[in-house]
């Protein structure tokens, strides 16, 4: 049986957790983390800039799409 993947963090102390199989890749830096450092903020990644302004973007985009103008009412 192959050993089980650590965790990538560069923080110190080293961590030494199992890495989280479904959630543990970061996707902006490809590195694998445990449950504690699998967020972009918590494993200090290189990329956490980018990943803020994309999500920015992201979110901005699906705002200005759900945008409703109010109708006008006609009196009667």
């Amino acid at each position: 049986m192959p050993a089980k993947k650590r965790c990538q963090s560069q923080t110190e102390p080293r961590c030494n957790q199992a890495v989280l199989r479904l959630v543990g890749q970061c996707p902006h830096c490809r590195l694998e983390f445990c449950g504690t450092h699998r967020m972009p903020e918590h494993h200090e990644c290189q990329n956490l800039e980018s990943c803020r302004q994309q999500a920015f973007e992201k979110n901005k985009a699906k705002l200005e799409s759900e945008r409703t103008v109010a109708s006008k009412m006609a009196m009667a």
